[in-house]
């Protein structure tokens, strides 16, 4: 399946926390979006890989992906090797994305940072047509392909953004993605689970919160933050700021 825009994840979650506005957005805009897990968040303290599969495919239906994968690379120990940039380059190859977004370059947790240095380095090596990688269901040979641009989506630390999106007619769609990982967020005071930093409900307080700053920023009610990964980036033109008119 051809994609638009592909999106890369540490963990089951980060997507719809980092940019479940965005997709929501371009989706109900037409375009084709998928997203890919390095990781089946075993690790994580609380729920397990079944449940987080679960919640996973609620999510994805609650935000009207077209595809959604999962690399199964070890949680935790994210490794930047040829074994897991080739995962990376097939996904690519196969999908054929015009635009990918990567989590935050450092971050709260190191698996972010890994990740999207993995992510980067592997999205680089998916145009070399000397680095082979087979279709995983056919067994062919796959053409090489670069995504035309790359964005980083913001996770728990602020990031160097140049772009805000206006999510605002979308919020509900993500609220509701998030909300679709039972096991995450949001725990009760008789939730015998343990607490976890993301499971205190003051947790998607701040995550509202930081959203309306954004769109305060923006101009919008509820807004996500962009940065464009090595920059500069070259226009033709200056279309889009005609078509969002900033509030004064």
């Amino acid at each position: 399946m051809n994609l638009d825009i592909l999106i890369f994840a540490a963990h089951p979650d980060d997507a719809e926390l980092g940019c479940g506005g965005m997709i929501a957005s371009m989706i109900k805009q037409g375009y084709k979006v998928g997203v890919v897990d390095l990781t089946e968040g075993e690790m994580s303290s609380r729920g397990t890989i079944v449940t987080r599969y679960e919640e996973t495919k609620i999510a994805s239906e609650i935000l009207g992906l077209h595809y959604r994968k999962n690399l199964q690379i070890a949680d935790s120990i994210i490794k930047n090797n040829r074994v897991n940039q080739e995962k990376i380059i097939q996904e690519i190859r196969s999908t054929k994305p015009d635009i990918c977004f990567i989590g935050a370059p450092s971050d709260r947790h190191p698996d972010h940072g890994k990740a999207t240095n993995l992510c980067a380095d592997a999205i680089f090596y998916s145009g070399l047509i000397k680095i082979k990688t087979h279709d995983l269901v056919s067994q062919e040979l796959q053409e090489v392909w670069r995504p035309h641009h790359v964005f980083h989506y913001m996770q728990d630390r602020p990031i160097d953004y140049q772009i805000i999106l206006d999510i605002s007619d979308v919020w509900d769609i993500k609220v509701k993605a998030i909300a679709a990982y039972t096991t995450q967020f949001n725990a009760t005071s008789d939730d015998e689970q343990p607490k976890t930093f993301i499971s205190d409900p003051l947790f998607f307080q701040q995550l509202q919160a930081r959203a309306r700053y954004f769109g305060h920023l923006g101009g919008c009610t509820y807004g996500e933050p962009f940065a464009y990964h090595n920059l500069p980036a070259g226009v033709k033109n200056f279309d889009s700021f005609f078509q969002h008119k900033q509030k004064r």
